[in-house]
């Protein structure tokens, strides 16, 4: 499967992740109608007590919070909006980028073949002309006699296998962070509206708070990883282009310099894939929203019951 393929199957998933949710959204519904039912008599008792006057927009915080469960399918395609279109972004940065590694690759092989023709490829013409000088059997004879053809073979497939492998390392790294953004983000979308239901409680209000900051984390995955896909492989552009001119400068083509392609690009493409979770989390902090985003709430609500006591 194609590695769009498999975005676009990721997709489908979350949407299908949306549909789910529905069926707890009129459990998330009766709850939260209750909490706020508990909410704003608590809030109007505490008001009667101290004789302080009431205070209308505090009170309106659980029929919002209702009201985001309710149009629950609407709310969550509002909030991947941004992270689609950050995806969608890296999605055409990576293809532009992929189709020059492609090119470069080409163009090393060509290269191979220019400078050690007689270990890889036949060519009549070349082949022809260094007969009549008498020099093709003398570089066939040293070749087969010092085994320099073979090893450089040997030397240029392993090297080539173990560039395959990495590769696919990196591929699994990448379906791999696709699949737990896919899973992460169903499972917050499903169990999402029981969330905002409970952040009516008291104890609970800073719930949807963090759940929102981690939706948004998780599905930054995406793009972050495809950007790090991105700068892997311009960096494989640059040493592919320093490798070219290092074999157009070579008198004879020796595959064990050529290592970098290989297997440290790779292994640097997947050391950034492994900390894209932690990028994430640098760019919208998780940690630190349910302090945060709260006491930025409660300051505003004392604000604003300070200012009716004061009239």
């Amino acid at each position: 499967m194609d590695l769009q393929d498999f975005f676009d199957f990721t997709e489908l998933l979350i949407d299908a992740g949306i549909d789910n949710a529905r069926l707890l959204v009129e459990l998330a519904r009766a709850i939260g109608g209750i909490a706020a039912l508990l909410f704003i008599a608590k809030r109007i008792f505490e008001q009667l007590i101290a004789d302080n006057p009431i205070i209308i927009l505090p009170l309106l915080r659980p029929f919002a919070l209702v009201l985001v469960i309710t149009f629950w399918g609407p709310f969550i395609k509002l909030l991947m909006v941004p992270t689609n279109g950050l995806t969608q972004l890296s999605e055409e940065i990576y293809a532009d980028r992929q189709e020059l590694v492609s090119q470069r690759l080409i163009e090393k092989q060509e290269a191979i073949l220019r400078v050690d023709v007689p270990a890889f490829v036949e060519n009549p013409d070349k082949e022809a002309d260094l007969w009549d000088k008498g020099i093709n059997v003398l570089l066939t004879t040293y070749n087969i006699i010092t085994g320099r053809a073979i090893r450089n073979q040997v030397t240029y497939y392993t090297m080539e296998g173990l560039r395959y492998v990495t590769e696919v390392a990196f591929e699994v790294v990448v379906y791999l962070i696709a699949f737990l953004r896919t899973v992460f983000c169903v499972l917050l979308i499903v169990f999402g509206p029981l969330v905002f239901a409970l952040s009516i409680f008291d104890g609970f209000q800073d719930s949807y708070l963090q759940w929102i900051a981690r939706f948004i984390s998780v599905n930054l995955y995406l793009p972050i990883a495809l950007i790090v896909l991105s700068l892997t492989q311009q960096l494989l552009v640059y040493v592919l282009g320093k490798e070219i001119e290092l074999i157009n400068s070579m008198g004879q083509y020796e595959a064990s310099f050529f290592f970098v392609t290989g297997l440290i690009v790779p292994v640097c493409g997947i050391c950034g894939l492994a900390m894209v979770p932690k990028i994430s989390g640098w760019i919208v902090n998780t940690s630190g929203t349910s302090t945060g985003g709260g006491r930025i709430l409660r300051t505003a609500a004392m604000m604003a019951v300070s200012k009716g006591a004061l009239k």
